[in-house]
């Protein structure tokens, strides 16, 4: 697949999946809304990881500097 995330993107996701994690941990979100934000976490570390976000090729973009 073509990597379509750019380096501040990737920081981005990462800090905002740690974050989410954080408040999950201190049972600052709990029940289904805490799964579904632990689950969007993995999502962003995943694509971080990959380079690669499914949702933007979907809709043609690119955070990544040619």
């Amino acid at each position: 697949m073509k990597k379509n995330i750019g380096n501040v993107d990737r920081v981005l996701r990462i800090v905002l999946a740690l974050a989410i994690a954080g408040l999950y941990y201190e049972g600052i979100i709990t029940g289904v809304t805490g799964i579904v934000l632990l689950v969007l976490a993995a999502v962003f570390v995943a694509t971080s990881f990959i380079g690669t976000c499914p949702i933007y090729l979907g809709l043609g973009m690119s955070t990544r500097k040619p």
